[in-house]
């Protein structure tokens, strides 16, 4: 018996697509045919490729009698090895594969290729078309295919995939036979092992009755005979839908996954306008049964919930599940806490997610989720954590793939004590949640309550929050609410196929958005379902993760309005405001003290409205910050909430979020220069953030920075594609220069955290020349710093408040002033922060350029003492050097066994430091690390405390 895909689409003469990703000329190609296949980017399965405008290329190989995916053309992402598509024209493609078995060398005469597997890909290899494309070959002879109904059979099992009766229907079986050499003699049709109709043409036609039959499960056999008694045949199943059972949803229940007991959970799904559901899953074995029919709670036509109650599940144990919609949607609940996805779970390794539920495959499609009741819980260590003051916030944004060596939540726990020591107090995640791929920003997000399993398991990531919670450190959640891709089951459900967007019906999307602040697919923020879903989400992650608070990414699109949009702002929108905080006061409700960041960009006036309700906002300084540290002309004063006119210090003021270029590649690559003086110069370029940095941090109001900025990093932001991964630089702590940046974020941080005066309401900014300047002014004492920007030397006046002493914060010098604006001679880049109190001096030579940094070299060897000690699961561990050379670090246990090398290598003169991350399974106990460097040798003792 042959199976193919069924209901296949003709190409029209024109080449013109329809309803269908690949068709195919000839229409019903065999292994001895010359092939052309026509790709239609428009279609379902396509939408990451869809308006593409680069080269599209073919991962192609063959099913055979031999396997799946034989004699693969080329490796993945090679677009030197796999074939190029030609563009027809817009989302429309053509691939000429000739003569298959040659194309795909397919030598031996016992291999029969079945079908051409096709998945269709970006240039970058970052899009692609899912699921993968099975394209069917023929055989010579008699071939059924079904026209009518929509059908598949590539379950194993036709009850897993049937085609549905409905109440008072009849569903026409149009059956053709593709005549390939050979003519058809009859057409046979049986229903339950009964014969039901006969035709001796290529085609036939049956009406299934609804009233003709009982509800459930009806087997269809076809058997064809051609003419020379060759006979060719398939199955598949009709099912009758029991009455839908109108029925009021249980007290208590809300739509998601609600367990009620160790052995049964209730399932309920917002679904109006949809005709009927049924679950499918492990419970099952993924089939079609009416006592899994969902009942209906009917308020009104907008207002539908379909429920169900499973029983006697087994407790802890994993249940995979997907609600088969209308007979041809199977999606995940939208609330799901857990989802397996079988395109991309076969990359995550089991190091990151230990004994991963594998994905039901060849029972069902698309992404399913997870449900387990009698869940062990996590157990806070932190219960009450007392949040930083909104005003005082220093936030450390980071994207865990590009952080993390190793892509997961562990490594952020191995590593806090290197952003601990920095001395930030919160935590910025960029999404987390489950999104479409990998390798994502996350800013195309699926399901909204589930943790993306590529970086670990729900309770690793509390683990962290916890870890940070102990730590005095905030974490913030990056939220995308304003939109979603389109596996997500909001848009699964109700999606307009024939325009590849929302339907018109949906109760969650806007067919297009109605601003130009939008991606992927709109949220309706004025819809009551929406607002819904927006509230519980919000409380899910405040509630069972312990978050803090969240940054709302692209807040300006959560309008039904058009408002014109130039460069960043936008024209001031009430209908706005009313959402966004009507969303705070839901927030605000589960936790008084969240946080709520907004990603806004909007009319000042607006702005200013949202800052007074509580609310704190991006304030991107990147143009201006990043002018200054190359050396040209521009303002710093939009930083200062003071300056915009706001009543409270509610601006997040940064140099870099994961949004903009780095200034460090800018300083680079367009510096300015005069003369020696060339701010291309790493050396130089690192000293310019120096500068920056001592011009953001000091002024009052909370402040964020992008991961590795404290270390200069510098890698264009389009590196391997905006989003695409960027080398993760941990090597940078090597380098004393770096390492001296490092020091320079944590002194400013620490002076914005522990003295008063960098919060003061009463400040003044004038940083509008080369010549920059700030003053503070507080009971406690008053601060100016002033800062030479231009690339030559500068004589401006000071800015001393008063006469008196006055002391340098990074040299540690006193002078006494006796006119406040007396002239100073200032060297490019140099700057000073000055204080009426004198304050712990930080080390030595943290703001030497690269022609001094040789006064700060050691005169001999010598191995610190790692700090934290003891530790877990990370310390660092600091030496010094009077000469370059080769130089290792080792670790060894007590008995002298060694564990590891962790440095090795050719260090220069200078103070060195590696963080030493443990293995996870190395017990606790005492060790030792030596440092070895040609004839020196020093070892020092350190403990590791589970």
């Amino acid at each position: 018996m042959k199976n193919f895909i069924f209901s296949l689409v003709i190409l029209l003469s024109t080449f013109q697509l329809s309803a269908q990703i690949v068709v195919t000329q000839p229409e019903y190609p065999t292994q001895l045919d010359s092939i052309v296949l026509f790709f239609d980017a428009t279609q379902q399965g396509a939408e990451e490729l869809l308006n593409y405008t680069g080269t599209v290329y073919a991962h192609t190989g063959v099913n055979t009698n031999f396997g799946n995916w034989q004699h693969v053309v080329g490796s993945w992402g090679n677009n030197q090895t796999q074939p190029a598509l030609t563009r027809l024209g817009p989302n429309l493609y053509k691939l000429t594969i000739g003569y298959p078995r040659v194309f795909y060398s397919v030598t031996n005469p016992s291999e029969i290729i079945n079908a051409l597997a096709l998945v269709f890909r970006s240039a970058d290899g970052t899009k692609q078309t899912r699921p993968d494309i099975f394209v069917d070959i023929y055989q010579p002879g008699l071939n059924l295919i079904v026209q009518n109904p929509q059908v598949e059979i590539k379950f194993g099992d036709p009850q897993r995939s049937p085609a549905f009766v409905k109440e008072g229907e009849t569903i026409p079986i149009d059956i053709r036979a593709v005549e390939i050499q050979t003519r058809v003699q009859s057409i046979t049709l049986f229903v339950d092992g009964n014969q039901v109709a006969q035709s001796d043409s290529a085609r036939l036609i049956y009406n299934f009755n609804y009233s003709n039959f009982s509800i459930g499960a009806h087997t269809v056999k076809v058997v064809g005979v051609d003419t020379a008694n060759t006979i060719d045949s398939t199955l598949f199943m009709m099912f009758v839908n029991p009455q839908i059972v109108n029925s009021p949803l249980p007290g208590g229940i809300k739509p998601g996954i609600n367990y009620t007991s160790p052995v049964t959970a209730t399932l309920a799904l917002f679904a109006p306008y949809k005709d009927f559901v049924y679950v499918i899953g492990d419970f099952n074995d993924w089939k079609v049964q009416t006592n899994y029919f969902m009942k209906r709670h009917f308020v009104n036509q907008d207002s539908v919930i379909w429920w169900i109650e499973l029983s006697s599940l087994t407790p802890a144990l994993e249940y995979a599940f997907q609600y088969l919609v209308d007979g041809k949607i199977r999606t995940g609940d939208p609330y799901s806490e857990k989802i397996l996805d079988p395109w991309n779970d076969q990359y995550i390794p089991p190091t990151t997610y230990p004994n991963l539920k594998p994905y039901p495959a060849g029972k069902t499609e698309k992404i399913v989720s997870i449900l387990q009741t009698a869940q062990s819980q996590y157990q806070w260590q932190v219960q009450n954590f007392q949040k930083p003051p909104k005003e005082n916030l220093v936030i450390y944004e980071l994207h865990i793939r590009d952080f993390s060596t190793q892509r997961n939540f562990q490594f952020l726990i191995d590593t806090l004590s290197y952003l601990k020591s920095l001395g930030v107090n919160a935590i910025e995640l960029m999404p987390i949640m489950e999104f479409s791929g990998n390798l994502s920003w996350g800013y195309n997000p699926i399901y909204h309550t589930a943790v993306d399993k590529y970086y670990g398991t729900a309770n690793k990531l509390k683990q962290f929050i916890d870890l940070c919670h102990q730590n005095g450190i905030a974490v913030i959640l990056d939220m995308v609410l304003n939109h979603a891709d389109n596996l997500s089951p909001f848009a699964m459900m109700w999606w307009d196929d024939v325009q590849n967007r929302p339907a018109a019906n949906s109760p969650y999307f806007n067919q297009s958005a109605t601003h130009p602040f939008s991606v992927f697919n709109d949220f309706n923020h004025e819809s009551n379902a929406t607002k819904y879903f927006v509230d519980r989400v919000n409380e899910y992650w405040l509630k069972e993760f312990k978050f803090d608070g969240f940054r709302f990414d692209l807040s300006k699109g959560f309008t039904q309005n058009f408002t014109n949009d130039v460069g960043q702002w936008s024209q001031y929108d009430q209908s706005r405001i009313n959402l966004l905080t009507r969303m705070a006061d839901k927030i605000w409700e589960v936790d008084s003290t969240a946080y709520v960041i907004l990603e806004h960009f909007a009319e000042n006036s607006e702005e200013i409205v949202l800052s007074n309700y509580g609310m704190l906002l991006w304030g991107n300084l990147n143009h201006d910050y990043s002018e200054a540290a190359m050396g040209y002309q521009s303002s710093l004063n939009w930083g200062s909430y003071k300056t915009r006119g706001w009543n409270f210090p509610h601006l997040i003021t940064y140099m870099e979020s994961h949004d903009e270029e780095r200034l460090m590649y800018k300083n680079l690559m367009y510096g300015n220069s005069l003369g020696d003086y060339d701010i291309r110069n790493l050396s130089i370029a690192l000293q310019r953030i120096k500068l920056a940095a001592a011009f953001l941090f000091p002024i009052p109001g909370p402040k964020m920075f992008w991961q590795f900025g404290e270390l200069g990093y510098d890698i264009s932001i389009n590196f391997n594609g905006r989003t695409g991964e960027k080398p993760v630089k941990w090597d940078y702590l090597n380098d004393l220069r770096r390492k001296n940046l490092y020091k320079v974020f944590r002194e400013l941080i620490n002076l914005k955290r522990n003295f008063e005066a960098f919060s003061t309401n009463n400040f003044t900014m004038d940083t509008g020349g080369f010549i920059k300047k700030i003053n503070l002014y507080h009971p406690t004492m008053d601060v100016a710093i002033i800062g030479n920007f231009y690339v030559g030397t500068l004589s401006p006046s000071s800015n001393f408040s008063t006469t008196g002493w006055w002391y340098d914060f990074f040299s540690g010098d006193s002078t006494f002033v006796t006119n406040p604006n007396q002239q100073v001679t200032l060297e490019p880049g140099e700057f000073h922060i000055y204080t009426t109190v004198k304050l712990p001096t930080p080390e030595p030579g943290l703001l030497l350029d690269v022609e001094n940094i040789d006064e700060n070299i050691p005169t001999e060897f010598s191995l610190e003492q790692n700090y934290p000690n003891p530790f877990n699961p990370s310390t660092m561990i600091r030496w010094q050097s009077p000469v370059g050379s080769k130089q290792t670090i080792k670790v060894f246990d007590i008995l002298g066994r060694e564990i590891e090398t962790i440095v090795d290598g050719y260090y220069d003169a200078g103070s060195h430091s590696t963080l030493y991350i443990v293995n996870s399974t190395l017990p606790s106990g005492v060790y030792f690390y030596r440092l070895q460097a040609g004839s020196y040798s020093s070892t020092k003792k350190m403990i590791l405390l589970r």
